[in-house]
This record gives C-alpha cells, structure tokens and sequence, in this order.
C-alpha cells in the first residue's frame, strides 16, 4: 500500500510556503563570500554542525561527562535534564519522556547516526541503556520537533549522544588514563571502569572497559524488591587521525550487554493484579554492538564543509519467559540489523549558513521463538515476535538555512524529504505485505536578541513517524496483561509543534522559559479487540485510533551566584488529552508536575560540596490505558520530594573521591509510569584517579 500523507490545515500549509519562500532566497544570498563566523564555545551539534545553544532557536538541554560519569546507566543523567522525564521499567534501563511522548516518538541518535531501529517500540524502551559511559561526551536533548534535519521519530524531541573523540595537542606521543571504583547500598552497586587514551595530534587512540554488577534494589523504608538485580559489562575501541588542520578521521567501536536482565512488572503483582502476569521474564541477552567511520573535510569540493559517516549497530533483544502457573518456557531471539550512511554539506558565513545532505538506512529483523514444556520437554518453534526477515529501508534527502535579519533577529528554516518500505515476509498469522511511504517534513525557527543577555525565540514544525516492524507485525505478550496481535495496515503519525520561548546567556546566567503545544494525529496505538487469549490476556493490536493534544511550560536556569557557588533549578509542567475511538480523555503516561532544585559549591581547588531536592506532584489524570497499567496506581501516582547531598576531594595526583547520600529522608516512591519504586536511601562511594 502506498501513503501519500495529506499536509494538514491552513497552518501547515503557510509554514510550508514560508520555508520555500526563505531556503529561496538564502540560496540566492549573495554574500557567501565572508570570513567563516568564530564559535567561541562549541555547545551542540543538534544543528548537525557544532554550534552554541544561544544561536539555536530549538529548546537544547546538555549534560557534560562530569555529571555522566557518576552515573550507572547513561540513561540514568535523563533525569538531570530541563525537559525530560525519566521513566524505568527495569532498574537496568532508563527511557526519556520529552513534551509527553516516549519511545518510538523521540528519536535517538548516536553520533548522528540512528539508534531508533526497525523493533523500537511505541512504549519505553531500553535501548539507549545499552551505550557505554566511558565512549560518551555529552548528551543532548532537542525538544520540539526538529523535522528538516531528523525526519521520522522525532515527533517530541531527539536525544542525541555525542561520543568521546580521543585528541591530543603535541607532536609527541602522550598518554593519559582514568580508572574508577564505585559502591552503592541501595541497589549494592559494585561498579568499575578504566580508559586509556594514547597519541599525538596525529594519531589519537582510545580503549576503555566497563563492568557493573547490583543486587536486588532496596526501595524507602527498606523493602528489598526481588527479583531486580543485574550485571553489565562494555567496551570500546575508538581511533582518531588528523593529517592535517583540514581534515579529520574517526573510528569507533562499541559493545555493551546486559546478560540477564529481570523484567521486574512483570514478576510480581502491580497494581489491580492478584497475581503477576510472569513467573519468569528476563531480557537475556540485551546486546549492543556499534560500528562507526566518519571523515570530515573543511574544505571539500565546491569549497563545502563534508562530512561521511558510515555505522552499522546490532542490537539483540533475547527473553525467556514463562506466563504466571505455566510450565511452558518461551526462548526468544530478536535481532536488528542497522546499517545507515550519512552524507552532509555546509557552509558558514557571518550572515548565512546553511546544511544539506542525505542519509540512507537498511534495517533486516531475524526473530524466532521456541517453547519448551517443563524442564526437560523438547524445544518446539512457534511463531516468531516479528515476521523473520523483516526489513526497513528508509531514504531522505534534506536542507536547513539559516539567514540574519536586520534589528539582530535571525530565522532558521528547513525542509526534508523522507521515504519508507517496510517488507513483512509471511507468516502464520499474516501472507506477505509491504507499506511504502513517503512524507515532506519542515521546520522554521526565530531568534530575536533583546540585548547582550536576552533572547526571544519562536519554532514551528510539522513532522512524522513511519510505522515500523514493532507495529506492524508484533505477536505476544505486552505488558498490562495484553496479548499483541499483528495489523500491517497502518499509515504514518503526524505532529504539528510549536513553541515560543524566553532565554538569558550572561557570564553568570543561563536560563530558559519554554510555552509549547502540539497536536499529534493518526497516532499508532494499542487497542484492545475483545478477545482473550486461553490464559487470560486481553487481545491488543495496533491502530491509527489516537489523537493527542499535548501543552506545557519548560523552565531551567543555572545561577553563578558567587564564584564559587552555583544554583540550579528546573520545572517542567505537562498537560495532554487525547481522543480514541471517539472517546475524549486524559493522554496516556504524561508525567506530572516535576522538577529539581540544587546548589554546588566550589570551597576551593580541592574541596567542593552540593545538595539538591528533586520533587514531582500527584498525577491523577489518567487514560484508560493508564488506569489498566498494573506499573501506575489506578487512583493515580502519589506526589513526592526526596533530598541528595554529595561532597568531593581532590588530590594533587590525580585522586577523586566523591561520597553521595541520595533520598536522604529513605521516601518510598515511584516515578509515574515506571515499573518499580525508586531506590531508597543510598550512601554511595566513587573513587576515581587520573592521569
């Protein structure tokens, strides 16, 4: 079948006239020829150019390796971000919720490469857990809807994971390191990690390792939560060559793998349930592996910026299960295969700069499943997860301007040009099928400096999501007690965002106000047929049923308050209705009212210290679906507040150690839509030498 979405309302319609109208004339711009613009401080490459976050009109939220490498999970500095909700299944992963939406609807990016693939589900899931601590630089979050430069699944925002280039400035061959020891009393965390950089500004080197290890998680008030103990370990090879100032080559390699990870929703009774849904469910393996090349060349032909990468990530998702009072195991094995290249062209002068480029991605899905009944019964093949041999191919051509207007405003505006095929091999369930689909997506976005320290901004984006093999050919059991059967007649989601937005960049300030809304139609969801399965799930599959209005305010602010002392706060309020079939109600898993305050303090040189206190207010605004969620208290999710403090010590030879208390008060609480209550009280210890 072939989809040709129509462009939706006059609104759309006169942004897209606009962005022809200005990508017009910035082509026509005459003056090309002026001295490249200097950036000062590189912040981001969410522009997919190294840029600073005063000169984007897109809502930016950036945490640096300081914050990450205290982290178990990279997944786990979400939470520290302006704009983000953390959601967590498992303790062994962690799922971004930005402007209301969640798994597929964000789209995730390493390196500017996608990790989205073709088994990413619409819920959250846990595929950006299984990215190295030790290969990551920063982490940023776009919030909106980027739509020229990102194309499908960036309908709430991207999060993008930008990895550590190993660099040196001597012609002589250096070296340095770092090695860290780390434990934890609420989840007995026993943490290690080494890296080891070696080169010269040639040649740039890097290998580092990674292993984790917790026991089950102790919530507040005490209570061990069994079972929810895992282990990981990673690694990476990276290689850097610089022949010279004008062009740069990358090499990277990335493994991380969670043997067995426990399913902890689904092992023991939530919410409405008298019993689990599982006697047994563990991801065994999750397993990540990456593969990525790039060359960039600042003065390529036509006296363009490029820049080639080329990847190739495997991620394998692999369960065994067995429903709550059966015998029968089911072994499972399900593997993307994602090979994608990205080609871009840029330009930069003072008063325009401009990006194009072209991205092709080819993803093949291997799934299979076998039952054993009872311990020694003979392993027997049923139907697979996903249609075996499933796979996506996905093309895009795209552009993105951006011009200085007089009175100091500047506009940015792009178009992208996207195409899909899906090919699902038959099954027993379904014969053979194929979707084609092609989409136009754009954006445009306003800059007007007030003075030296404040900004106005403004964006407007329509985007998309393509249905993929999650949601065409899905077949077994979900969570809430479901029972997914596959619907290959599905059609393209389609997002209007806009925001308008104040900000302040001064020496010793840097804040953000956000007002947003969106409208989200022909949504993929859930729904259930009326059918049950012979042991006692309800029949799901999904449809183009949903349609969601989503609003909110954003604020974040870092506060230099002295020279050694800093204040941070962030607040994020979310609000969305959504309409199903016909029925109007409140939009599923919206977080609540939520947000963090904190102060650091520098004493000097050697000696610093912080504390900080992390809230989020009742939410009682819940969908059906909600409401049927075994993981969300269907009288909703209680409000609550919990207090951290830290203090570190430097040596002179390369020593750090950090102590952190976390939920100092031992609060027993769970993060609305998670699937198990948060650490209680953790005393924490961090030792870490460099050199």
């Amino acid at each position: 079948m072939v989809i040709q979405p129509p462009i939706r309302g006059r609104l759309k319609k006169m942004l897209l006239a606009i962005m022809v109208v200005l990508v017009h004339a910035c082509a026509l711009a005459t003056d090309v020829s002026a001295a490249q613009q200097a950036i000062d401080e590189i912040v981001v490459t969410a522009a997919r150019r190294p840029t600073t976050a005063q000169d984007l009109s897109t809502a930016v939220s950036v945490v640096g390796r300081e914050q990450l490498r205290d982290q178990k999970l990279v997944t786990d500095a979400l939470s520290l971000m302006t704009g983000v909700a953390l959601q967590q299944t498992t303790p062994g992963q962690g799922s971004a919720i930005i402007r209301g939406l969640k798994g597929s609807s964000i789209l995730h990016l390493v390196d500017g490469l996608r990790l989205n693939n073709a088994i990413f589900r619409s819920a959250p899931t846990q595929y950006l857990a299984l990215v190295p601590s030790t290969a990551v630089e920063r982490i940023e979050v776009l919030r909106g809807t980027p739509a020229s430069l990102y194309g499908s699944d960036a309908v709430g925002g991207v999060v993008q994971v930008v990895s550590r280039v190993p660099a040196f400035t001597s012609a002589e061959v250096l070296q340095r390191g770092e090695t860290s020891l780390a434990f934890g009393t609420a989840d007995r965390e026993r943490s290690f990690s080494a890296a080891l950089d070696a080169g010269n500004r040639r040649v740039a080197s890097s290998v580092s390792l990674e292993h984790l290890r917790t026991g089950d998680r102790r919530t507040g008030g005490g209570e061990r939560i069994r079972p929810t103990a895992y282990e990981a370990t990673s690694g990476r090879l990276a290689l850097g060559y610089t022949p010279d100032a004008l062009q740069s080559w990358f090499f990277d390699v990335q493994y991380y793998e969670q043997p067995e990870t426990p399913r902890i929703d689904e092992l023991v009774a939530g919410y409405g349930q008298s019993e689990p849904s599982a006697s047994e469910f563990a991801y065994a393996p999750n397993r990540r592996v990456f593969a990525h090349a790039r060359y960039a060349r600042a003065d390529g032909p036509l006296g363009l910026a490029w820049r080639t990468s080329s990847a190739w990530q495997r991620i394998d998702d692999d369960r065994t299960t067995s429903d709550f009072g059966s015998t029968t195991r089911r072994f499972e094995n399900n593997r993307s295969d994602l090979a994608g290249v990205l080609v871009t062209a840029s330009r930069s002068t003072r008063q325009f700069s401009w990006i194009a480029g072209a991205e092709l991605y080819n993803d093949r899905v291997s799934s299979r499943r076998r039952e054993q009944d009872g311990a020694g019964g003979q392993l027997v093949s049923v139907a697979s997860r996903f249609p075996d041999g499933s796979r996506v191919r996905q093309a895009a051509l795209f552009a993105n301007a951006e011009r200085a207007l007089p009175g100091d405003q500047r506009v940015l505006a792009g178009l992208r040009a996207s195409s899909f095929r899906v090919t699902l091999p038959g099954t027993q369930i379904n014969v053979p099928s194929s979707l084609t689909a092609t989409d136009l997506s754009g954006d445009i976005g306003w800059i007007y400096r007030l003075n030296d320290e404040w900004q106005l901004v403004a964006n407007a984006g329509f985007g998309f999501r393509a249905p993929n093999v999650f949601d065409l050919g899905t077949l077994g059991a979900r969570p809430g007690n479901r029972f997914n059967v596959p619907n290959t007649d599905l059609e393209s989601e389609h997002v209007l965002q806009g925001d308008v937005g104040l900000r302040r960049y001064s020496g010793g300030v840097r804040l953000e106000l956000m007002v947003y809304a969106l409208r989200y139609e022909d949504r993929i969801t859930s729904v259930l047929t009326g059918d049950v399965t012979a042991d006692g799930r309800a029949v799901s599959r999904s449809e183009n049923a949903a349609r969601s209005s989503i609003h909110g305010v954003e604020f974040g602010a870092r506060l230099q308050l002295s020279d050694s002392a800093t204040a941070v706060a962030a607040l994020n309020v979310t609000r969305g209705t959504q309409e199903v079939n016909g029925v109007v109600e409140p939009a599923d898993r919206i977080p609540p009212v939520h947000g963090r305050a904190g102060i650091e303090v520098e004493v000097n040189d050697a000696f610093g210290f912080g504390g900080w206190l992390q809230f989020a207010a009742a939410q009682e605004r819940l969908s059906s679906r909600d409401v049927s969620d075994p993981r969300i208290n269907p009288d909703g999710t209680p409000a609550w507040a919990t207090m951290a403090a830290s203090l570190h010590w430097k040596t002179a030879h390369g020593w750090q150690v950090t102590l952190a208390l976390d939920n100092i008060l031992d609060k027993r609480y769970r993060v609305h839509g998670s699937g198990v209550d948060a650490p209680g009280r953790n005393l924490s210890l961090r030792l870490r030498w460099t050199w």
